[in-house]
C-alpha cells in the first residue's frame, strides 16, 4: 500500500527531482521516463521472459545485480519473494529504487555494492538478476565466477547488449593449434572490446555476440534452460566444468 504522504503531485515531484531515470517505471500513475528512447522500458523487455520467472516466489530469496531504479526487484517481491536485496555501484540509481519501492509499498532491501563484492553479502540466493552490467564491466568473466561461487543457489536471469551475428555455431573441446577457420565463422563465440565509448557510454567495455553470451554462462557453471529473447538468458547453476579455473584472487595468484 502506498504510504498516505505520496500523492500524483508529490511523487512527480520528487521522481522529477531523482531524475533522469533509465527505468520507465509507474508509480502509481506516474511515469519516470515517458520519453525512453527504447520505449516503455524495462516492461517491454520483461514482458519476453516473464513467463520464464517462476511465478509463485513464496519463501524465496532474490539478489537483483545492478538494480538501477528498482524494477526487477519490485517485480520480484510482487511474485511473493521472502527478501529481496538490490545493488548497485550507482547512489543515484539507489535512490531511485528506494523512493520507487517507497512509493509501491514494497520491502526491499537496496545496497551499494559491486557484482565484485557479491561474497559480502555471505549468502546464495535462488534467483539471481544479472541484467544490463556484463557490458559495462572491464573484468565480466570475473563476475560470472563470483555470481556462481558466492550468490547464485539456482536460477540465473542473464541478459547484455550483443552486437555481431545472432548465430550459435557448436564448437569443439578442443583444436590444433593450427586450425583458424574456426575464429572466422560468425557463429563462433566473440567478445568484441569497445576502446574508447559506444552509444556515447565510456562504461561500455564489451559487445558479446550471441555465441559469446552462452558460453561464457556455460564455462562459469550455468546450464542455459531457456532463451526466450534475444539477449535473455535463464540458467541454472550446476558444477563447473572445470572447478579450479574460477573466479581468481590476489592471494591465489601469489
Amino acid at each position: 500500500m502506498t504510504p498516505a504522504r505520496w500523492t500524483r503531485e508529490t511523487i512527480a515531484e520528487r521522481a522529477q527531482a531523482l531524475g533522469p531515470w533509465f527505468h520507465n517505471l509507474d508509480l502509481q500513475g506516474v511515469r519516470t521516463a515517458p520519453d525512453h528512447f527504447l520505449g516503455d522500458f524495462p516492461t517491454v523487455k520483461w514482458r519476453s521472459f516473464a513467463p520464464d520467472i517462476p511465478a509463485d516466489l513464496t519463501g524465496k530469496t532474490v539478489l537483483d545485480i545492478g538494480c538501477n531504479g528498482g524494477f526487477y526487484s519490485m517485480e520480484m517481491k510482487r511474485r511473493g519473494a521472502a527478501r529481496v536485496i538490490g545493488i548497485d555501484v550507482d547512489e543515484d540509481y539507489l535512490a531511485q529504487a528506494r523512493f520507487a519501492a517507497e512509493v509501491e509499498g514494497l520491502d526491499i532491501d537496496f545496497r551499494r555494492l559491486s557484482v565484485y563484492d557479491v561474497g559480502a553479502l555471505g549468502e546464495r540466493f535462488d534467483v539471481v538478476f544479472f541484467i544490463g552490467v556484463l557490458y559495462h564491466l572491464r573484468h565480466p568473466l570475473l563476475a560470472l565466477d563470483l555470481i556462481n561461487e558466492h550468490a547464485a543457489r539456482d536460477l540465473l536471469v542473464f541478459q547484455s547488449l550483443q552486437r555481431g551475428s545472432p548465430a550459435i555455431t557448436p564448437v569443439e573441446h578442443d583444436y590444433k593449434f593450427w586450425d583458424e577457420d574456426h575464429f572466422n565463422d560468425p557463429g563462433y563465440p566473440k567478445l568484441h572490446f569497445i576502446e574508447h565509448r559506444y552509444s556515447n557510454d565510456q562504461t561500455n567495455w564489451w559487445a558479446p555476440n550471441r555465441a559469446a553470451s552462452a558460453a561464457m554462462l556455460r564455462s562459469a557453471g550455468f546450464e542455459i534452460v531457456s532463451h526466450p529473447e534475444e539477449e535473455i538468458f535463464i540458467a541454472r547453476r550446476v558444477e563447473r566444468a572445470y572447478p579450479e579455473f574460477g573466479a581468481v584472487y590476489p592471494e591465489r595468484a601469489r
